[in-house]
């Protein structure tokens, strides 16, 4: 029970870790740039990661690092900031909110497992108590935005149920496997972001030291600690993890951006909270599902209601 509890809270630092993606992003990046933001945070750090473990892939593990690595990372990253830029405030993390409802499903269809009417509720609590705290009177929505979102959330899904899937290769640590994931992914963002954005914006100190947080306690910790929670953990309770993100994101917006907390905010973050500690409890129970994990997301917020651009 002991250590079931201490890696529920490592793996939580995930998504903790990618609520502070919106606030870093908007105050020490250069604006408009989403596909050099996402290329930065995957390679260097899968980069890295492989020199540290120097572990590389063997047989068709080449083919599923570079799927997973492509449904994690190269689809999601692109996906995810194209949805951020081209939405309201809020309406992204509310469409990845839904990520554990999309992982019961695949969990059902890839793993056997029928999910209990508990958790498919609580899923629905949770991508409630996230809508409440993250919308904020929306305009008309842009149709690729939405697009791209319901997208990013359906391929981390789909990489967090195929991760628990196929597990690890014997003798390799989840460090070798985020690497081996973040490197493919890394490589297939490079030439989309040089094809639409071209060559890379000048970087003053401000923006490398925020390139740096991304790429390494953001990317390579975060995604170490989630990939591992994975291993350890049921599927729908790293899933309900997810939450955690927006709901970061809430409190640095609020207590680092000046942004202001309605009362319908707070009580939305009490039944999204509500929901990832029901989560934990749910993934212990007999008809939920026996693996683990986004779709721990990184989600990309402005609690005022601003598209994300400057």
């Amino acid at each position: 029970m002991k250590r079931s509890a201490a890696t529920i809270a490592l793996t939580a630092l995930a998504p903790v870790s990618w609520g502070t993606t919106y606030a870093v992003t908007t105050e020490f990046l250069p604006p408009d740039r989403p596909l050099f933001t996402a290329l930065t945070r995957a390679l260097p750090a899968g980069l890295l990661l492989l020199a540290l473990t120097r572990v590389l892939p063997k047989g068709a593990w080449w083919w599923k690092a570079l799927v997973l690595g492509a449904l994690n990372i190269g689809a999601f990253f692109p996906l995810l900031f194209v949805s951020a830029y081209r939405l309201p405030g809020g309406m992204a993390a509310v469409v990845g909110s839904v990520q554990p409802l999309f992982v019961v499903g695949l969990s059902a269809l890839l793993l056997s497992r029928r999910p209990a009417a508990r958790t498919l509720v609580t899923g629905a609590v949770a991508a409630l108590g996230v809508s409440l705290v993250v919308l904020q009177g929306t305009g008309a929505l842009d149709a690729t935005g939405v697009l791209a979102a319901v997208a990013s959330t359906a391929s981390m899904a789909a990489g967090t149920v195929l991760t628990k899937r196929w597990g690890r290769p014997d003798g390799v640590g989840p460090l070798a496997l985020t690497g081996w994931q973040l490197t493919a992914g890394g490589l297939l963002i490079a030439p989309v972001a040089l094809l639409a954005e071209g060559a890379p914006p000048a970087l003053d100190a401000r923006a490398v030291g925020g390139y740096l947080y991304l790429a390494l306690a953001n990317t390579a910790v975060a995604y170490w600690l989630w990939f591992r929670g994975i291993g350890r953990l049921q599927a729908t309770q790293v899933a309900f993890l997810g939450p955690l993100s927006p709901l970061t994101a809430a409190v640095v917006g609020w207590a680092a951006l000046g942004q202001s907390l309605t009362p319908v905010q707070v009580a939305g973050m009490a039944l999204a909270f509500g929901a990832t500690l029901a989560g934990q409890l749910g993934g212990r129970g007999g008809q939920s599902f026996s693996s683990p994990e986004k779709n721990g997301r990184q989600v990309s917020i402005d609690l005022t209601g601003r598209p994300l651009r400057r």
